[in-house]
């Protein structure tokens, strides 16, 4: 019974992960881009849900009317003011922007917050559960949260291969030569995509903010959860990242009913196994298309 509440539970937090995970591989489907400030965007996101909680006393779910229009528009400035000037064969100059990028996010929200921990505190949503079958609870808000990250998920994967834009996306991730002489904006394409990435990371960073307690010196856990998700799923594979992130948060879940100091370190274990046997992971992009 114990393991079977493992199970479901990690099942519930890779829901977590893969949201927190989407934007990375969105971005690097349409660009090839890593963005190693992924996580301190994340952690960014929370704490603007923070402040909008302070200013206004909305609650912390209702902040995602803010903290998502505002961290759309900061990724499209971000990828067309800057990030798109590092974009090309190389994949160094972009690496080191973003490593840029995180330091100064980093070090901006501890001037600003200072070091302390911080949490968005959600009500009695937080403690609500629903009883199952054979004695099993599963927590109303790690509930809410998997649901969401399926139907954001979902939702990219309709608009990639379902509209005009999603198109328009795979045209200028595939040959962006080629989308430029049929009159597309490569640079306009990635921005959007950037911006739509950084939406994304709102609603991860304020579920994170409501689960956890955080600090501008979280951003680095983050992205590692992300990576491992995204590399077990496969690149840029959006329907893989959501069953990666089940992989990791079972695993996670498993180690700890083992012993709780094997939680991370199982699902460091199983991202190592899926790199090494199959290092294109487990669903690649195209093949949960």
């Amino acid at each position: 019974m114990n393991l079977l509440n493992a199970v479901v539970q990690g099942i519930l937090l890779g829901g977590l992960y893969a949201l927190v995970a989407a934007g990375l591989s969105l971005i690097f489907g349409v660009m090839r881009l890593v963005n190693i400030a992924h996580g301190d965007l994340i952690v960014l996101a929370g704490y603007v849900a923070l402040v909008a909680v302070w200013a206004t006393g909305l609650h912390p779910l209702l902040t995602l009317i803010v903290v998502v229009p505002i961290m759309a528009v900061l990724g499209y400035a971000l990828q067309r003011g800057v990030l798109n000037r590092t974009l090309g064969a190389d994949i160094l100059p972009p690496l080191l922007v973003t490593f840029g990028l995180s330091v100064i996010i980093q070090n901006g929200l501890l001037q600003t917050f200072t070091a302390d921990s911080q949490k968005l505190q959600a009500g009695a949503i937080e403690t609500v559960s629903l009883a199952l079958p054979g004695g099993l609870a599963v927590g109303v808000l790690p509930l809410a949260m998997f649901v969401v990250a399926v139907l954001i998920i979902a939702g990219l994967q309709l608009v990639f291969y379902r509209t005009e834009l999603g198109r328009a996306f795979r045209a200028t991730s595939d040959d962006p030569s080629t989308a430029r002489l049929m009159g597309i904006d490569n640079a306009h394409m990635f921005a959007l995509a950037m911006a739509l990435a950084l939406a994304v990371c709102a609603v991860a960073g304020v579920f994170l903010a409501i689960r956890s307690i955080f600090d501008p010196a979280i951003g680095p856990a983050r992205l590692l959860f992300a990576f491992e998700a995204v590399i077990i799923g496969g690149l840029g594979s959006l329907w893989g990242t959501l069953a990666g992130g089940i992989i990791l948060g079972v695993a996670q879940g498993i180690g700890a009913e083992i012993n709780p100091g094997w939680q991370l370190l199982m699902g460091h274990l199983v991202f190592l196994a899926v790199l090494v046997l199959r290092p294109q992971g487990l669903f690649p992009k195209g093949s949960l298309a």
